[in-house]
């Protein structure tokens, strides 16, 4: 191979390499391989090389690349993870708070909304409550089938097993609370179309 296609194969495996870890970033879960290879439309040994020049491009920032059989994934690199742990022990010590609750009862009397339901429904943005309601495992989130932009958060087993109901239907004056939130947001949709 001449020194001109060294070079061009290079950068076309710095390039994937690149693209790999923007999927990998844009899914924050592991990819299978043969997914990512799909994506990035290269062979096994393409593919290969790829992630080595992306774990080597990681090391000694706060980022790893992580591969398992099968699978890749960016995760927090282990020299910053006594710091990320030590963040997310303060964040289960402070209480949930008024904001908090106000995002449970949406969750649990509405259903399953994204992060636009809620913060139109509370009338703030919601970001932070939420991480907070994940990290605590009292919500989850899933992909929206609707539009997959964006996810649809959801109570936990835990959180209904802590209040004592086996289903958001035998929450206390459940039918009167989703009703009155149906209007609610019906009445914001109809003067928000006035204006």
């Amino acid at each position: 191979m001449g020194p001109d296609k060294q070079i061009e194969t290079s950068k076309n495996i710095s390039e994937m390499a690149a693209r790999a870890e923007a999927f990998l970033f844009a899914e924050g879960e592991p990819i299978p391989t043969s997914t990512l290879k799909k994506l990035l439309s290269c062979t096994d040994e393409e593919l290969e090389q790829a992630l080595l020049s992306l774990a080597k491009r990681q090391d000694g920032s706060g980022i790893a690349l992580i591969r398992t059989n099968g699978e890749a994934a960016l995760a927090v690199s282990e020299s910053c993870a006594p710091a990320i742990r030590a963040e997310n022990a303060k964040e289960h010590e402070r209480e949930i708070g008024d904001a908090g609750l106000e995002v449970l009862a949406i969750l649990l009397y509405r259903g399953p909304s994204t992060r636009a339901q809620i913060d139109y429904i509370r009338g703030v943005n919601t970001s932070t409550t939420l991480r907070t309601l994940l990290a605590r495992g009292l919500a989850t989130r899933t992909e929206n089938p609707g539009d997959s932009r964006e996810y649809l958060y959801h109570p936990t087993a835990e959180l209904l097993a802590h209040l004592g109901a086996s289903s958001t239907k035998s929450l206390p004056n459940y039918e009167k609370i989703t009703g009155e939130l149906r209007a609610f947001e019906e009445s914001k949709d109809k003067s928000d179309a006035r204006l």
